[in-house]
């Protein structure tokens, strides 16, 4: 079938979609302002979920349309790839213009359910270079160091002014100037310093607004970002992030989308890079809102490699799961997660369960605490490239998922996360005082789950990771639960010792019972680790911490996790 104007009619029906999709993104975006000034934190979350929810709802609207536009051609190969080159000419001038590549790619693997890459019919990730029509200059707003430093921060403070009046400026002014003479001391101080240059848009991430930039006077870009808080007497600043550790954690894998009204987000990948020079371009994309473009990146960087290296696919270092097979290749830097076709005992959960769980991750707050697993689907890969041993497990306990192709492995659905070193491999392998601080980030990662509305439900260690900023992470989610769906209840004391020595429980328990007194058997600390924990958190094992923290949840309340370290914040400081 060729019919060069139904191709230009799709071509454009696609086009147009995604500028609708686009708009109301940004038309999302814009809230966050309007929530910061009003301090309405509950309907920034739902912003949140909104934005993340939409480009799976355009594209399955744009597939449905197309589908019956084109009734029993819908599937027809030459008529797609004129689809195709025409939709090219429509986005030839855009500077976004990978975007709409994965948009477009969205709607063809969907009709066509393609295994692998289909370049004729979509636009194949290793082809393309995000940041390729991305050309300086940048609009940037300059403040140049040619008075005191506090002239230099009165004028960036006064033009991120908001709605909202500033609760004390000169405090505000004076802190991000201590700031900057703290983190330049080691560089020779404020006199090396000639400009600030900062991105123009605000970037806003739950209960907090942040002034993104780069100082410049030395060889290296040094990140500068201002950290805005909202309280019930007005704007101040809470934090000066100065390092590129602190502010890649902010623009981390573990962390919530931001909402930053991007003209071109390339421009703004690329800015961020000047600062952050090892942050993967997949995750830069996907902490801006722009989860599928990192998922790309993702593609398209693991798939390149793949083809300029020679290991094998092994399984993850860690114990072996029982819901996820993991496998991963050592010269990169992810893991991939795929179903096992049955859970052994006492796992009671089925395949639905775990995809709703990582669902529910995917749209939730994830507070710097749980890994942003993208899915996959229809992958394929040399089968050489897999361990004998690995394939085999692979076939034998996912065979649902994973199967042989002639000289392929296809894996029809996976999620892939970044690597993590797990808490019980780190532990045993790590210094004294390197092993105390993850015993202590590990009970405060439950801390910070906790105030999301999230129970892990399996705290044992081999379900958390350590990043390599030393933050522990929780990462198997089959289990993982909203605090508020829970009843947590006190241990009743044995009244018998038969009762005492019997080994299932002698009461009632019933499915959403949970006994945060059995947790310490679970933990499998060492006993110095276990006692550093029961020293810091010996609270997380009783039934009231958890209670408090569901009735404020059911109350409505927005708990802070802030993605910066207590150290850095200016209540900290005295300011």
């Amino acid at each position: 079938m060729a019919d060069p104007a139904l191709a230009r009619e799709c071509a454009r029906a696609i086009f147009d979609a995604f500028g609708d999709y686009n708009a109301e993104f940004r038309e999302i975006t814009r809230r966050a302002r309007l929530r910061f000034e009003s301090r309405d934190w509950a309907a920034g979350r739902r912003d949140a979920t909104e934005r993340i929810d939409l480009y799976d709802r355009y594209v399955a609207r744009t597939t449905e349309a197309l589908r019956g536009r084109l009734a029993g051609h819908a599937n027809n190969r030459a008529l797609w790839v004129q689809i195709k080159a025409c939709f090219e000419d429509e986005i030839r001038d855009f500077i976004d213009l990978e975007f709409e590549k994965t948009f477009f790619s969205s709607i063809s693997r969907r009709l066509f359910t393609t295994v692998g890459v289909d370049p004729e019919v979509e636009f194949v990730a290793l082809d393309l270079d995000p940041l390729s029509k991305v050309r300086p200059p940048q609009a940037l707003n300059v403040y140049e160091h040619t008075d005191t430093a506090a002239a230099l921060v009165e004028d960036v403070l006064e033009d991120h002014s908001f709605e909202s009046p500033w609760e004390d400026f000169k405090n505000s002014v004076d802190f991000v100037v201590a700031e900057l003479v703290r983190a330049w001391e080691p560089l020779g101080g404020l006199e090396r310093l000639t400009r600030i240059e900062f991105m123009r848009p605000i970037f806003y991430q739950n209960t907090r607004a942040y002034v993104v930039g780069r100082a410049l006077g030395v060889a290296q870009p040094q990140p500068v970002v201002i950290a805005l808080k909202n309280g019930p007497d007005g704007i101040s600043v809470d934090a000066v992030l100065t390092s590129v550790r602190d502010t890649s954690i902010l623009f981390g894998f573990t962390r919530s989308y931001f909402h930053a009204d991007l003209e071109t987000v390339h421009d703004a990948v690329v800015f961020l890079r000047t600062i952050l020079p090892r942050k993967p371009l997949a995750e830069l994309f996907t902490v801006l809102g722009r989860a599928r473009q990192g998922k790309t990146e993702t593609y398209r960087t693991f798939f390149r490699h793949l083809q300029h290296s020679r290991d094998q696919f092994v399984e993850a270092p860690g114990d072996r799961g029982m819901v996820m097979a993991v496998f991963t290749l050592p010269s990169f830097d992810v893991v991939f997660k795929v179903i096992r076709d049955r859970f052994a005992y006492p796992k009671t959960v089925v395949r639905k369960d775990v995809l709703d769980k990582y669902y529910l991750v995917f749209r939730h707050d994830r507070a710097g605490r749980l890994v942003d697993a993208q899915e996959f689907k229809m992958l394929r890969f040399p089968r050489t490239r897999f361990d004998p041993a690995l394939l085999e497990h692979l076939l034998e306990s996912t065979s649902q998922t994973v199967c042989v192709d002639g000289d392929d492995v296809v894996i029809t659905h996976c999620y892939v996360e970044r690597r993590l070193r797990p808490l019980n491999l780190y532990l045993a392998e790590a210094s004294p005082l390197a092993a105390r601080h993850a015993v202590l980030d590990y009970g405060q990662a439950i801390r910070d789950l906790a105030a999301t509305n999230i129970f892990p439900g399996d705290l044992l260690l081999k379900n958390f990771g350590v990043t390599r900023n030393g933050r522990v992470i929780f990462y198997d989610y089959d289990e993982l639960c909203l605090v508020t769906e829970c009843n947590f209840r006190k241990l009743p004391k044995a009244r018998t010792m038969e009762e005492e020595m019997q080994s299932e429980a002698w009461f009632f328990v019933d499915e959403d019972d949970v006994f945060p007194e059995q947790f310490v058997s679970f933990l499998g600390f060492e006993p110095q680790q276990l006692e550093v924990f029961m020293e810091n958190h010996a609270d997380l094992l009783t039934p009231e911490f958890w209670r408090e923290m569901k009735r404020r949840h059911e109350a409505g309340e927005v708990l802070e996790i802030l993605p910066y370290r207590p150290s850095l914040s200016a209540q900290a400081s005295g300011g």
